[in-house]
């Protein structure tokens, strides 16, 4: 055989290599595309802190758990999802810590940690939300009160979303406080026949008053987006009792999954709903489908990544634009592997020294930051 008839037979076998290989290259090339340019309402870039990163772990603190009457190191295992709110000059981190006891994966408590710089935490000793042995001990042990999310109102309370967890089902409960640390517990946001469903998480619509996140009426009315999978609307007059949207008598669904994209499997909320001058934007969280389903073939299968989508600013229900792409996916060895391997989930944001401050929990083990510089 000739050398020209080899370094024939040789090209043509590296061809299908180069093809695959120019293909990724090209969905590569497509997705920096995307995070290049960003659509004009996004907030984005977030930078992640890598030399700080990850900004909270698993510590030995204790305290006596009032049903169990003993001592519990209630953040031994894990602490991941936190809510964030600026009092008294500082970031107030309300964040989810898992014991190693409770039969579900461990128990969920909510404690707290102070930082005025945003990368640098102390912790308060005990939790400071948490299963007691009231009227919803049944919702909420002894899988525990997880996943936070927080606004504050004109008034100065603090208004709390939170899951509860009895094994079963993950319901939205809601609870308000003056001081972040003695709370009143309402329990169920949904009631009547929704009131047992998987309803999970709850972001309320507000808007920026300095450093500040006061929840804000739109056409006289209070909203909030909640659930997973689908992302459903509900409405209060006075932030506690809230309704259901409704459509044909079914929950009305306003954010879906998308085939193909990092969202395929599900959808579900970040911090809270931010109303800003070009509508309602919603920082939310997308996992990607599972091998072999029609997922988004750059990430991993399970991967949740999080992305934005933008609501009509006087109607809640009318999705306006969506993102292309993540803006934040797991890279880092603290995001990829740990509880659940490959997690990225956002839902503490607070805007502080000039910057948003958007925290998250990382492969449900630790907790994270990144910064976004815009306005």
């Amino acid at each position: 055989m000739t050398y020209l008839k080899k370094l024939g037979f040789w090209y043509l076998g590296l061809l299908p290599i180069l093809v695959i290989l120019s293909c990724k290259e090209k969905v590569k090339n497509e997705v920096d595309a995307k995070e290049l340019h960003p659509k004009s309402w996004e907030m984005r870039p977030f930078v992640k802190m890598d030399e700080d990163n990850p900004v909270l772990n698993p510590g030995n603190l204790t305290f006596t758990c009032p049903i169990l009457q003993k001592q519990v190191k209630w953040e031994e295992k894990d602490v991941f999802n936190p809510a964030a709110v600026i009092k008294d000059g500082l970031i107030n981190l309300l964040y989810r810590a898992e014991d190693s006891i409770g039969s579900n994966n461990g128990t969920s408590r909510i404690g707290l940690a102070l930082s005025d710089d945003g990368v640098t935490f102390k912790k308060l000793p005990e939790p400071i939300f948490y299963p007691e042995n009231d009227s919803l001990k049944t919702l909420e042990w002894d899988g525990g009160v997880e996943d936070p999310r927080i606004v504050e109102t004109e008034d100065g309370r603090y208004i709390l979303t939170y899951t509860s967890y009895d094994g079963e089902v993950a319901r939205l409960m809601l609870a308000t406080s003056l001081d972040l640390k003695n709370w009143k517990k309402y329990g169920r946001v949904l009631r009547g026949e929704w009131k047992d469903t998987w309803s999970k998480a709850g972001a309320i619509v507000a808007e920026r008053k300095g450093n500040k996140v006061i929840a804000k009426k739109i056409n006289d009315k209070y909203w909030m987006y909640f659930g997973d999978t689908d992302l459903f609307l509900a409405y209060s007059d006075d932030l506690i009792n809230w309704s259901p949207l409704l459509e044909e008598g079914n929950l009305k669904s306003v954010l879906q999954p998308r085939p193909g994209y990092f969202d395929s499997r599900l959808v579900e909320s970040g911090p809270y709903a931010l109303l800003r001058e070009e509508g309602i934007l919603l920082l939310y969280n997308g996992m990607n489908l599972g091998e072999n389903e029609n997922r988004d073939t750059t990430l991993a299968p399970g991967a949740y990544s999080a992305g934005q989508a933008l609501f009509a600013k006087d109607n809640p229900g009318i999705l306006i634009d969506r993102s292309e792409t993540y803006f934040l996916t797991p890279e880092k060895p603290y995001e990829t592997e740990g509880q659940v391997n490959l997690v990225c989930f956002i839902e503490g944001m607070v805007p502080y020294n000039g910057k948003w401050f958007l925290y998250y929990g990382t492969a449900d083990s630790k907790i994270a930051v990144a910064v976004y510089e815009g306005n």
